[in-house]
């Protein structure tokens, strides 16, 4: 006799499968996938405004990075300037101006596709007279 008989056929059979495997009961919470919808919701909201904030700020950084090159090349040109009508300087005076020349070239070299063709004779020209004068040993 086998077992399938023993057990009285088929809902014998059914009994015994049940007994031998155990079945997860399925927990179902409406609240918890609603709050993860919500929450999917919130986050794509977040994400879309923080990237917003992001473009916006790097695009303020940048302007602000271009003005400030802008000052280092205005005053590039003011104190070549006054090179150019006899004004002298003291070596601090050319050292600040420098400085400027450092800021500024750097500021080129991040960022090609500003013109430099404004300043580059300038430049030269400053360098040039801070070499004299250290040469020469005659700043005011």
């Amino acid at each position: 006799m086998s077992l399938f008989e023993l057990l009285g056929g088929g809902a014998g059979a059914l009994a015994l499968a049940l007994t031998l495997v155990q079945l997860a009961p399925v927990k179902i919470n409406p609240w918890s996938a609603i709050a993860r919808a919500v929450g999917r919701a919130v986050n794509a909201d977040l994400e879309k405004e923080l990237r917003e904030i992001k473009t916006r700020l790097n695009a303020h950084i940048e302007s602000d990075d271009r003005r400030a090159a802008d000052g280092h090349r205005a005053r590039i040109l003011h104190f070549n300037n006054e090179l150019l009508r006899g004004i002298e300087h003291t070596k601090e005076e050319f050292i600040e101006a420098l400085a400027d020349i450092d800021a500024y070239e750097d500021y080129f070299r991040a960022n090609p596709d500003y013109p430099n063709n404004r300043a580059v004779l300038a430049i030269k020209n400053i360098q040039s007279s801070y070499m004299e004068r250290l040469q020469k040993h005659d700043f005011l």
